[in-house]
């Protein structure tokens, strides 16, 4: 939510930007039928537009050099430079001067800082706007703004023209604090990273230790007297763990992940032998498409756990995935005591970090609803006696989140 509405803020300081240079191109006189505002206003949006996916990307010399060339378009002075705190990062324009120096004013400052050159001595008095620099102006007047990420000064943006004016000050100073909302968004873009990645550490930590335990018991109750068969079971049991405590990306392709749940089933099979039937029906159209790792063995774990109606009474599970246009639609279904649709609506919403509680129905929902929106949760039919069935959609577009 945090991140759609700092987009959102951002969007909307860059209409204003727009808007702002477009007055004041409109005060300049226009040929008669000429559309100016209209003109200006779209060209301001465009430039910004190319700008900020480099900011997007946060303040390094990569993305500073790439969106310099943009934002001196959009200001149209003589030349614009970038800085960190501790180095000239890019620079745009014929421009001699050293912009480190007087960006430390700034950084220092906390704040705009204007500096009318060489040039215009009779500026340094007459001006009572942002603070003055050294009396050692720059051989062309400059206005330099900090760039801020959470209320840290993290550079600065310097721009330098002839003349330095009222309007230029106040231009640079919104495109300065346009900058600095497209930083901030990629902090939040580095922090959402960060998180999904602690995410999946913590996924993969969460693999059910009693799955382990009666896997691996299983496996060693065929040593003796089916040693062939033990032999199987290990190496399915090998596959499954390689798969599952791989480090990978946060998602998979469905072949993946049903190969996955493949190497499960085989080892809960062992476990339970007759008792436990399942099968699998998969359009091959849809084995291509990417899906969240982990997403489906976790609701077959759950179908198994819950479908079982007893010591003795088999069970049976379904995997269904079908090819349902721009998505993919799976089912797992179960045959098995089935639930309240209460206990159902609790088991969707308790911590996904609660211990012991393993993957669970509601950290895949979680991810879900995360990844593709509040539209593509999980939806479980269940009543008692009547077994339960987990539906989820995945689209087959590709992922802007990756």
């Amino acid at each position: 939510m945090l991140t759609t509405a700092c987009v959102a803020l951002s969007s909307l300081l860059a209409f204003l930007l727009g808007l702002a240079l477009a007055r004041l191109l409109w005060c300049r006189p226009a040929p008669p039928g000429e559309h100016r505002t209209d003109d200006a206003t779209f060209t301001a949006l465009h430039l910004a537009a190319m700008a900020a996916p480099a900011l997007r990307a946060g303040l390094d010399r990569d993305s500073a050099r790439r969106a310099v060339r943009h934002l001196r378009v959009l200001l149209g002075t003589r030349a614009v430079a970038i800085t960190s705190t501790e180095a000239a990062l890019a620079w745009e324009g014929p421009c001699t001067d050293d912009v480190l120096t007087y960006a430390r004013a700034t950084l220092a400052a906390g704040r705009t800082q204007v500096f009318p050159g060489r040039a215009l001595p009779h500026e340094r008095a007459s001006d009572a706007g942002p603070d003055r620099g050294p009396d050692h102006g720059p051989e062309h007047g400059a206005v330099v703004v900090p760039l801020t990420v959470d209320g840290t000064v993290v550079g600065a943006l310097a721009a330098f023209d002839d003349e330095v004016s009222a309007a230029l000050v106040r231009t640079v100073a919104e495109v300065g604090r346009w900058v600095s909302g497209q930083l901030e968004l990629a902090e939040l873009d580095v922090s959402r990273r960060r998180a999904l990645e602690a995410e999946m550490r913590a996924l993969r930590a969460q693999i059910s230790p009693h799955f382990v335990y009666n896997a691996l018991t299983t496996i060693a109750s065929f040593v003796r007297t089916d040693p062939t068969r033990a032999r199987e079971l290990l190496l399915d049991f090998a596959d499954f763990s390689r798969y599952a405590l791989r480090r990978a990306h946060d998602f998979t392709t469905l072949a993946d992940e049903l190969t996955c749940v493949d190497r499960y089933l085989l080892l809960e099979r062992a476990r339970f032998g007759d008792k436990l039937r399942f099968s699998m029906q998969v359009a091959p159209e849809v084995l291509s498409v990417l899906v969240p790792f982990l997403c489906l063995q976790p609701l077959v774990e759950n179908a198994i756990k819950h479908g079982m109606r007893g010591p003795g009474t088999p069970g049976e599970v379904r995997v269904v995935v079908r090819d349902a246009g721009p998505e993919a639609h799976i089912t797992v279904e179960d045959d098995g005591a089935g639930m309240d649709p209460e206990c159902a609506r609790r088991m969707l919403d308790e911590d996904p970090a609660r211990e012991g509680s393993g993957i669970g129905l509601a950290n895949v929902d979680l991810r879900l609803r995360q990844i593709y929106g509040d539209g593509y949760g999980l939806v479980v039919e269940t009543a008692l006696g009547a077994g339960t069935k987990v539906r989820l959609r995945v689209p087959k577009s590709q992922l802007s989140s990756l």
